[in-house]
């Protein structure tokens, strides 16, 4: 039976393994919506392949560009900024709504197709780590258990199906891995000197430039963790992190009589990606690491003095109400200062504690409250991080 399938954030990297597999999966998934940021040119390609019913393209200046262009035809609803990519995460006739869109922009549209009963591959962690308690709201307390959320990350797709019909009173502790990113060796006194460069070359996997940065500074496992306390309705005394550099074990889970399960595959987003548009059902794809290949898979504690913005990060969900979001927001906010050269490489962590110690937390109670405690962060970070020495200078 076909799905019919709508990819947000079609031209990113997530995107394009989203669209990789439903090549593979041919007859069975019918793509009918697409959306961009900017890159609409590369949009309108894909919509030539793809033939969907609809595009929306969220920036507005490119959207504008796009229509006078006439690249996408007269079939192709062109629908246009934050509206528009609301419109169609909830509209249509989508079975499948994957959500590959970077940083807080992909919440809403989140919510809007969860509210319009539409299931929801889910790769933008913003809408837990910013959104969980309104998604919560939405599907529940125990948010897998209505299966309208599958789980694309590769960490939480493990732990996942490691807990599929399982008890959660019957685990100990789930454990998501950590790559440790291209620094996990390099002396904390030479952190300062790292370029962006350095910085986007990932040894493992092969992903966007913000989650490539966020993995070297480890904020992205700490937003994991605020991730997998929603999904999995565990405290985050129950959530560890260890650094497994080869990438090859995704998640494990820990029982109370002692049993460790873990979930092996390769660093490769499309498994996951698979196993989310084919549940409940399992797909044909390839086969699996080959166990007598296998040498020297190695464990270790993440090292929070040189990496600060995992302890953050798990502070900020333990703290809860809008603390997830300013955290969320100053790193978005910090990443990008950093890939411009205004900020060093230990800025990032460091802009985001002092955004946070300058936060009085609130619950939340609305979209319009989470959104309040995300502009108020970003320009905090921004004035902050103006008056840093720019990382040029420092060198």
């Amino acid at each position: 039976m076909s799905r019919r399938l709508i990819v947000l954030g079609a031209t990113g990297s997530i995107g394009a393994s989203a669209l990789d597999v439903a090549a593979e999966l041919g007859e069975r998934i019918e793509v009918v919506g697409l959306s961009c940021n900017g890159s609409w040119r590369e949009l309108a390609a894909l919509a030539s392949r793809w033939r969907p019913a609809a595009v929306a393209i969220a920036d507005e200046a490119a959207w504008r560009e796009a229509r006078a262009s006439g690249a996408f035809g007269e079939e192709v609803r062109l629908l246009a900024g934050a509206t528009g990519l609301v419109e169609l995460a909830a509209g249509g006739d989508a079975d499948i709504v994957l959500n590959g869109i970077v940083g807080a922009a992909g919440l809403e549209a989140t919510l809007a197709a969860l509210g319009a009963g539409r299931r929801v591959a889910l790769a933008n962690k913003e809408s837990l780590v910013v959104g969980g308690e309104l998604v919560a709201a939405v599907l529940g307390r125990r948010i897998l258990e209505r299966g309208m959320l599958l789980p694309v990350d590769s960490e939480h797709s493990a732990i996942w199906q490691l807990l599929a019909g399982k008890r959660t009173e019957e685990v100990r502790r789930i454990i998501l891995t950590a790559s440790g990113g291209p620094f996990r060796r390099t002396p904390a006194e030479a952190l300062a000197r790292v370029t962006p460069a350095q910085a986007l070359a990932h040894p493992t996997w092969d992903m966007g430039p913000k989650i490539t940065i966020d993995s070297a500074t480890l904020a992205n496992k700490g937003l994991e963790v605020i991730e997998a306390h929603h999904l999995f309705g565990l405290p985050y005394e129950r959530i560890d992190v260890v650094v497994h550099p080869q990438s090859i074990v995704h998640g494990l889970v820990e029982w109370t009589d002692g049993a460790l399960f873990a979930e092996l595959g390769a660093p490769d987003m499309r498994a996951p990606i698979r196993t989310a548009l084919a549940w409940p059902e399992r797909a044909i794809g390839p086969p699996a690491v080959a166990l007598a290949e296998l040498s020297g898979l190695t464990f270790e504690a993440p090292d929070l003095h040189r990496f600060p913005a995992l302890a953050l990060a798990r502070a900020a969900g333990q703290a809860g109400g809008t603390a997830p979001a300013v955290f969320n927001a100053a790193n978005e906010v910090a990443v990008a200062l950093f890939l411009e050269g205004a900020v060093g490489f230990p800025d990032i962590a460091g802009l985001c504690g002092r955004v946070l110690d300058r936060h009085a937390t609130h619950p939340v109670d609305s979209l319009a409250t989470l959104m309040e405690a995300d502009r108020w962060a970003r320009e905090e970070t921004r004035s902050l991080g103006s008056r840093r020495p720019s990382a040029a200078t420092r060198s």
